[in-house]
């Protein structure tokens, strides 16, 4: 949650500033620089995610809500995986743990089901922390963007 004293069209005008509606088939429209982010603002919501050079699978999904109060606005933030990134992670949450299962007590071989189990955790340490890692890069855009206090 972000409150801010600026009010709900100042904010839904400053995000527009910096996102970009953008068509990911358009080469030239994906050359524009000055944008912080890509999505879309509009209504009491919005979709962003951070413009990129490179494809990132865990790049988070912000879903928010403006709502307006007598001082300002509130802001209802969340952060998420791209569907994609989730069925990713997932799919290979399954696999890894079918591989341990299959290996635990099927073949009898744990070494196999140990190193299975360590694949699956690995991968799902490795995805949460480098997602962590780009919700803190978000929140401090955000941050610069609208001048916000945190509120817990």
């Amino acid at each position: 949650m972000l409150v801010s004293s600026l009010s709900k069209k100042e904010v839904e005008g400053k995000l527009s500033t910096v996102t970009q509606d953008i068509n990911f088939l358009d080469y030239e429209q994906r050359l524009q620089k000055g944008f912080k982010f890509n999505g879309k603002v509009g209504g009491d919501s919005f979709r962003l995610s951070l413009v990129v050079d490179k494809p990132d699978s865990f790049l988070p999904l912000i879903q928010g809500k403006i709502e307006a109060t007598p001082k300002g606005c509130i802001l209802f933030l969340q952060y998420r995986l791209f569907p994609s990134s989730a069925f990713f992670l997932g799919f290979w949450t399954v696999v890894t743990l079918s591989l341990a299962v299959f290996f635990g007590f099927v073949s009898q071989n744990p070494f196999y089901a140990g190193f299975s189990l360590l694949a699956c955790v690995g991968n799902y340490f490795f995805a949460w922390n480098y997602f962590k890692r780009k919700i803190k890069l978000s929140k401090g855009i955000f941050h610069e963007i609208l001048n916000l206090k945190v509120m817990d």
